[in-house]
């Protein structure tokens, strides 16, 4: 079966809330749906491809809007977990008085209430194109638990596995442990992406070229190195090309790494992996593409590309 043929790409990940003042006085806040691996979900369903999320939600008005929220994007949640305790976890964003944007303070008030192992449906990885799922929550047992039993149920059920590696260092115990964990996870994925930070930081190197020798011992098919204005390194097999992208006047890079990966697994859902340099190239600078687009608008899920918006690139 081709993977085209499949009937989704599975993303699996946190929902997250953002809470962004109405004004500079900071004092009234309206709601919005958030966190990466949402984003991404969202991301692919606005392009015009079948995407399903398992995260964990509950019974309160937060809950229910994400539900809503995530549905009126076109996302299957036939397979999220709901445990009516569950508190989505969010964060309150004040502006300045240039109306620049401070991450103020964090809420989560149920950060051990995580998707479990046993609640990860097998079916949903029989019926999933690629499965795509990130370090944001490895740093909690639980989650760290189902993501490891997630992967194996993508690799049993010949699903691709996208690794966005998006690291949080700051909600890890240590660095070293932190390291350990998410590398750990890079044998098994057929692509890898990192931005240039990420790979700095994983490698403990300061250079492109030294990440990547860094990394090839660990024979990932396809790695993917974002670098911002400058577009994109990808390593595929070993071999290594850069893709630029087309420039445009920034406006707010929040989403732009989320609606890149989007392009990605778009570009692999219909296509298959990019097994030469050329088809790569196409699927690298489509997501690069992307990810200029959702950088000329303000946000991160509001600013992501819709598929009208795509129509003369494919």
């Amino acid at each position: 079966m081709n993977q085209s043929e499949k009937d989704f790409i599975l993303v699996y990940g946190d929902a997250f809330v953002d809470y962004i003042a109405n004004d500079t006085t900071n004092t009234s806040f309206t709601k919005y749906l958030g966190g990466a691996t949402i984003n991404v979900a969202a991301g692919i369903s606005r392009i015009g491809a079948p995407s399903a999320l398992v995260t964990i939600t509950g019974d309160d008005e937060t809950s229910e809007f994400v539900r809503n929220e995530i549905k009126n994007e076109g996302v299957n949640l036939d397979y999220a977990v709901y445990v009516p305790e569950k508190r989505v976890s969010g964060v309150y964003v004040h502006l300045t008085e240039n109306c620049e944007r401070v991450f103020k303070d964090y809420v989560d008030e149920t950060p051990d209430l995580q998707v479990t192992p046993q609640q990860l449906n097998e079916e949903a990885f029989q019926r999933a194109s690629i499965f795509n799922c990130c370090s944001g929550t490895m740093f909690q047992p639980t989650a760290l638990e189902t993501t490891r039993a997630a992967v194996e149920m993508a690799k049993r059920n010949g699903a691709i596995l996208a690794i966005d590696a998006n690291i949080r260092p700051l909600r890890w115990s240590s660095e070293a442990y932190c390291r350990k964990t998410v590398a750990s996870f890079f044998t098994d994925a057929h692509i890898l992406k990192l931005t240039d930070e990420e790979l700095f930081f994983l490698t403990e190197t300061n250079s492109i070229a030294e990440g990547i020798e860094r990394l090839r011992p660990l024979h990932v098919p396809i790695i993917l190195i974002t670098v911002g204005a400058d577009g994109a390194y990808a390593v595929l097999n070993g071999e290594v090309i850069h893709v630029p992208v087309e420039k445009v006047v920034p406006v707010d890079t929040t989403g732009a790494g989320d609606a890149f990966m989007a392009g990605i697994l778009r570009y692999v859902h219909f296509n298959g992996l990019p097994t030469t340099v050329e088809s790569l190239t196409d699927c690298v600078a489509f997501g690069n593409k992307l990810g200029a687009m959702a950088a000329t608008k303000p946000g991160a899920l509001t600013a992501l590309p819709k598929y009208e918006d795509i129509q003369g690139l494919f």
